[in-house]
């Protein structure tokens, strides 16, 4: 199982980004996905999730701003985020858990400046 995340990079505070993870060795179909994000020196929590009939839900901080989809053609979850704070710093990491364990990708970086 591999996930790779993609697409972060240094915006403005307002803009808009929009993370690719591209998933491979796993039943994608049948997998529940999910964002985290870890800010610096903070623990790592749960941005939005999407399960795998594509319901989805989202932190509070969130709502409103990020979306989070899926391609089952791709394989590939987005996360589309507009309107960033400076408080959206953090590395962006894919999960899912999948043949019994949690599996994670690289992340990436994503950085709001004001």
């Amino acid at each position: 199982v591999q996930l790779q995340a993609s697409g972060g990079g240094l915006v403005q505070a307002g803009g808009s980004l929009r993370l690719s993870c591209k998933t491979s060795g796993m039943n994608f179909r049948i997998a529940d996905m999910t964002w985290y994000r870890q800010a610096p020196g903070k623990q790592r929590d749960l941005v939005a999730k999407i399960s795998s009939s594509g319901s989805t839900d989202y932190v509070d901080s969130v709502k409103g701003r990020f979306t989070i989809s899926r391609d089952y053609s791709r394989n590939t979850v987005f996360l589309q985020m507009n309107n960033l704070e400076p408080e959206d710093t953090a590395v962006y990491y894919c999960n899912t858990f999948y043949g019994g364990s949690q599996r994670w990708g690289q992340g990436t970086q994503v950085t709001v400046s004001s």
